[in-house]
């Protein structure tokens, strides 16, 4: 069509709703509609289609809606229509008999009557604001919403438009902001949207087109409505959907749904009594072997990740430890496909968060298999996730000291040690707490580690040069913490013949005890005592050492500015010390003072004794 033609056309339309005439606007607003919505940008039709909506004739109004649906698919023209005027009358118009699959054939009228309205009121909300607000302002919400009343059944083409564009419309209207959201929430839309999914349940496969229209709207408002959580029973019902259905954009709807809800920990024991981790390891093991395109890998990723949040709940990851989800999960350890691997390997380790649980999951080998795929899985060339999920598992189950021995002897610093080749932080991290609690108490574990030169000048890299936060704080605390643990328990006689082989290699690595008085002035108290500690067992063990020993350490500490660091702590955190801590650096410092001329004129040049005596914890320890 050209514009010429366009100009003939509208100008006829507009004769034709000047004198009202019908028969002559039918054809004109067809011609209209069919033609690109483009050709129509530069008029303004706006009058003219509402004098058309105005007239009584079904037909009419079915054509001029359509017209609106088709020409407010431009930006331009969506400015135009929006106007109360226009709007009102539109809204005037929607309804659909009251039982649209009982309704008498001269009832189709009005059902397609609907259908262009919706369209035409969905086109102009699009992404417009001011449509929106004349809506809301008119409470003509209300009339929309309403539509999600009326019992339609989906079992022709007519219908089945009709149940597509009335969400699309209530989509579009609920897409403009928070406010618009919580006042559809006050018109129970969700309640209606909930009556029409419970009703779907009866046959979830023959419902699909009723379930992909009204499953975004609740999807929308999750988004506008931060901590929005639904009725438990439609929670149930949403699970119940994900059970039944076949169709994967129905699944991943409902996958999403359910994920948002689940942050909440009371719905994640809701899930997890419905048995929805059951049901997904069951889908997920019926369709695994058709997970071979991208979106069936994002469908599977969102159905595994549910079954993990659903366990980082207490309760529910409580109340699951008792169902046959445990042994799913230890199963999918035997998995050829990594993600269900993965997810196997993150529920166990979520499991293993009491130390019953993670005393039972010993006693019955699961740290076997995980190690086994630990050392498959502990070079630079494999998947991040995986190995942070395996060393996250292996971390939670050696904290109950009844297991350490047991994980140490089934291989895990052997197996782990290779990873310090690794540099991505987050593995960084789980590697080293996971060195740090399996030390806790090892005496012998301990001083073979300090020994091992390679691991300490890499604590010392990365505890010097990392960005993260994260691996920084942990390679001083396992330092600290193989210090503490591999000579702490010594007397004075036991010192005198101690292997402290460990100990000098410690100090004669560039920046090792730079990094341990560094820790000094950590902003976590917990650190700083653990640093206290470590220093206090070095300073004790070598002024027992030579006189060239005892001067190689007091040099490196008066180098690495221990006075200032003890400045700093104090006077940065000294309100908040804790008894146990301000012990621990008089005892410090006492040590210093006596070691040598050279560090007792060290702390006074940093007047470390008057800012001892400001500590509050000490002030008052000294008046009681």
């Amino acid at each position: 069509m050209t514009e010429a033609e366009m100009d003939e056309i509208i100008a006829g339309l507009k004769n034709a709703a000047l004198e009202k005439s019908s028969d002559r606007a039918l054809p004109l607003l067809k011609q209209i509609s069919d033609a690109e919505a483009n050709l129509c940008d530069k008029y303004d039709i706006t009058t003219d289609l509402l004098e058309l909506l105005q007239l009584d004739n079904v037909s009419v109004q079915i054509q001029a809606a359509r017209c609106i649906a088709e020409v407010a698919k431009t930006d331009n023209q969506r400015t135009k229509f929006s106007k109360g005027d226009v709007i009102l009358r539109l809204t005037k118009l929607l309804h659909v008999p009251a039982n649209a699959k009982d309704s008498p054939a001269n009832d189709v009228g009005s059902l397609e009557l609907a259908t262009q309205i919706c369209r035409a009121l969905g086109n102009i909300c699009y992404a417009n604001d001011e449509a929106r607000d004349i809506i809301k302002e008119l409470g003509a919400d209300s009339t929309i919403f309403a539509l999600l009343d009326y019992d339609v059944d989906t079992d022709d083409e007519d219908r089945d438009q009709f149940v597509r564009v009335r969400c699309g419309l209530i989509s579009n209207y609920l897409l403009g902001s928070d406010e618009i959201a919580e006042r559809a929430i006050e018109l129970k839309l969700i309640d209606k949207l909930e009556k029409i999914l419970t009703r779907c349940l009866v046959d979830v496969d023959q419902h699909e087109v009723l379930l992909l229209s009204i499953l975004p709207p609740l999807s929308i408002l999750t988004e506008e409505i931060s901590d929005l959580y639904f009725a438990p029973s439609l929670n149930k019902t949403i699970a119940k959907i994900l059970a039944k259905c076949t169709n994967p954009d129905i699944a991943e709807s409902c996958l999403a749904l359910l994920h948002y809800e689940a942050q909440n920990d009371e719905v994640k024991l809701l899930l997890a009594e419905e048995g929805l981790c059951e049901t997904i390891y069951q889908l997920l093991e019926k369709y695994k072997t058709f997970a071979n395109t991208d979106e069936a890998r994002v469908l599977m990723k969102l159905a595994c990740d549910l079954i993990v949040l659903i366990l980082t709940g207490d309760k529910s990851m409580h109340y699951l430890y008792s169902t046959p989800l445990l042994k799913c999960m230890e199963d999918w350890l035997d998995s050829y496909d990594v993600e269900l691997l993965t997810t196997g390997v993150l529920a166990l380790g979520n499991f293993a968060r009491t130390d019953s649980h993670c005393i039972h999951m010993v006693e019955r080998k699961i740290m076997h298999k995980l190690l086994a795929i630990l050392a498959k899985n502990n070079g630079t060339e494999h998947q991040m996730t995986l190995q942070h999920a395996l060393l996250s598992t292996l971390k939670n189950l050696v904290i109950p000291k009844p297991n350490k021995a047991a994980v140490i002897e089934a291989g895990l610093v052997d197996i782990i040690l290779p990873m310090l080749e690794i540099h991505q932080a987050p593995v960084v991290f789980k590697l080293l707490g996971t060195l740090r609690m399996t030390i806790d108490g090892q005496e012998k574990l301990a001083s073979e580690l300090l020994q091992n030169e390679k691991l300490v000048k890499q604590l010392v890299h990365w505890s010097q040069t990392s960005e993260f936060t994260g691996v920084l704080g942990e390679s001083l605390r396992l330092m600290a913490w193989l210090i503490k643990h591999a000579y702490r328990q010594k007397d004075a006689t036991e010192q005198q013949t101690l292997d402290d082989t460990g100990l000098r290699k410690f100090v004669s690595i560039d920046y090792a005890v730079a990094s341990m008085v560094g820790m000094l002035a950590s902003t976590h108290l917990v650190m700083q005592n653990e640093a206290l500690i470590a220093l206090s067992i070095l300073a004790t063990i070598f002024h027992n050492k030579t006189a060239t020993e005892r001067t190689q350490l007091d040099t490196l500490l008066v180098q690495a500015e221990v006075g200032a660091k003890i400045a700093e702590q104090i006077t940065l955190n000294g309100e908040s010390m804790t008894k146990e801590l301000v012990e621990n650096l008089q005892t410090f410092v006492k040590q210093l003072q006596s070691s040598s001329d050279a560090l007792a004129a060290h702390l006074r040049e940093h007047n470390i004794e008057e800012l001892l005596k400001t500590i509050p914890s000490m002030v008052e320890y000294c008046t009681l």
